[in-house]
């Protein structure tokens, strides 16, 4: 809509707004209700306001009141570059003063006038070399305010600006539930990213692999170990005993490692016959050896620029120790039966069940190499070390067997945890797993129970067996029982039951009267 301007008072022969003032604000009140994008309305808008004042410039600035700061919401006249540059802070030049103290500010020629800061760069002159003055006016909400709306026009010698000042103040009221609602979104936002920030560090600070399962404090103790080498190039020596996820840990430290695009080779050396294995690692020549047909390479040189990763590093024989030590120490190796030095950029990661100090004292393992992998050594807990994190690794497996044995396991029965929460595991992780997956296919009902469970998880209190009433009458109890199973083992004979036993005879003979055991009935025949 093109609005008609150039209307004269009659008594001073300037410019009367008044006539088109009620087409302009219906205008922008039509467009402000009919609004299905304010904010791409509000850029139609601010040019309809720029055409009436006759503004070079029209600007919305909205305050932020999370973090004091004002800047540039929409803009006429104004690049996407300038409105980025336009940010201040309450009480900072012309607009922060005006959101400070709530007033509106005139600033007749904005070349001469300290306190214009022209952050967004502008031209301080019209095209015509014109002076240019800046109208601000802050838009309140409730007596709050929200932000300001402002103007830059061609100076007039002898304007005193308070029509504009009272049409922008009009306009200004008129977009104020725009800018109050703008106003409370991006402090929500700012609030949002701040919050998003905390999570961050504090996810940072409570560091879990994707592939590790457990939050007790044994393994919230690896986690930060593994956050902390995983980033550098150190070798890292993983000790524990087996079947309680080295290799998940060798996994975890690669993959949030720089290296993490690069290969990652894993090499078991118990696996491997040792004619063979060190032909596995370095690679051979073709002729090297009988059966060499062709050249080879090793998992070293696969692993270049990546990590490798030596399963069971105990087992590894003496002569190929030798050269493990040399690329560690050189980073350099040579093929069987080759004369080229292979210069290596790999990672080593070693692990071990077994008690390298005692293989060094045996002389089965070289304590050079032992100091040279132990750079960084991780302890991985057995699982009765991390009882608590049971139940967790039970849900984890009932998924895992869900997905790949295509079972409908729902829950696990709290007799059945409780049977898993006294076993020792001495196979720690991988057991449990297996007989989590064994007792997923034995139930018929998709929840596991207690007698789905193997036989060697079953304990007193699982089988309703367990002992009863005071430490004596346990004892005597004991005792009673292990008195008779002797004397079985005698056929009745008292002193030959006392010797096993480690007791005199007399002694002996006064345990049965108490327990009203008949050495008789235990004789052979």
């Amino acid at each position: 809509m093109r609005l008609e301007r150039h209307i004269y008072c009659e008594k001073t022969g300037r410019e009367c707004y008044g006539s088109t003032e009620l087409p302009l604000l219906l205008d922008v009140s039509r467009r402000l209700n009919n609004s299905r994008n304010i904010k791409e309305d509000l850029d139609s808008i601010l040019e309809i306001i720029s055409t009436y004042l006759s503004a070079e410039r029209t600007i919305i600035t909205i305050l932020n009141r999370e973090n004091s700061s004002i800047f540039i919401e929409r803009g006429y006249g104004i690049s996407e570059a300038a409105k980025a540059l336009g940010v201040y802070q309450i009480g900072e030049g012309a607009i922060g003063r005006v959101v400070k103290t709530g007033e509106p500010i005139v600033i007749p020629k904005i070349l001469k006038d300290n306190t214009y800061l022209n952050r967004t760069k502008s031209k301080l002159l019209t095209s015509d070399r014109r002076h240019i003055t800046f109208i601000c006016v802050p838009v309140k909400v409730e007596d709050q305010i929200s932000g300001t709306l402002s103007i830059d026009v061609a100076f007039k010698e002898g304007d005193d600006h308070n029509e504009q000042v009272r049409i922008l103040t009009i306009l200004g009221s008129m977009i104020a539930q725009f800018v109050r609602a703008r106003q409370d979104r991006l402090e929500e936002i700012e609030r949002l990213k701040e919050e998003n920030a905390k999570l961050h560090i504090e996810l940072k600070d409570k560091f879990i692999p994707s592939n590790m399962i457990g939050n007790s404090g044994h393994m919230r103790e690896v986690y930060k170990l593994i956050e902390r080498v995983a980033t550098t190039n150190a070798t890292v020596l993983i000790r524990g005993e087996s079947g309680v996820g080295k290799e998940l840990i060798a996994d975890a430290i690669h993959y949030n490692s720089p290296r993490s695009e690069a290969p990652l080779i894993k090499v078991n050396c118990s696996a491997l016959p040792e004619s063979l294995i060190e032909s596995e690692l370095f690679g051979h020549e073709k002729g090297a050896f009988t059966g060499a047909e062709k050249l080879r390479k090793g998992r070293f040189e696969l692993a270049e620029g990546g990590t490798i990763f030596l399963d069971e590093i105990g087992d590894l024989p003496a002569t190929v120790q030798v050269k493990l030590l040399r690329t560690l120490q050189e980073k350099e190796y040579e093929r069987v039966g080759g004369a080229e030095t292979i210069k290596s950029n790999v990672r080593i990661v070693a692990a071990t069940n077994r008690n390298l100090e005692n293989l060094i004292e045996k002389g089965t393992f070289r304590e050079d190499l032992f100091y040279r992998l132990n750079v960084f050594p991780i302890y991985v807990p057995s699982l009765k070390e991390r009882i608590n994190d049971i139940p967790m690794l039970v849900d984890h497996f009932i998924q895992k067997c869900n997905r790949e044995n295509y079972t409908e396991i729902k829950r696990i029965s709290s007799s059945a945890i409780d049977m898993l929460m006294v076993y020792h595991w001495p196979g720690n992780v991988r057991e449990l797993e297996n007989c989590i997956e064994r007792a997923s296919i034995l139930t018929t009902d998709g929840v596991i129970r207690a007698h789905n469970l193997p036989p060697t998880l079953q304990t007193a209190t699982s089988s309703s067996t367990e002992s009863k009433g005071t430490l004596q009458v346990i004892l005597d109890r004991v005792e009673k029982q292990l008195i008779i199973e002797t004397l079985l083992q005698t056929h009745g004979n008292l002193a030959k039951a006392a010797a096993q036993l480690g007791i005199t005879e007399r002694i002996m003979g006064l345990r049965a009267k108490k327990y009203d055991i008949d050495p008789r009935r235990y004789k052979r025949g």
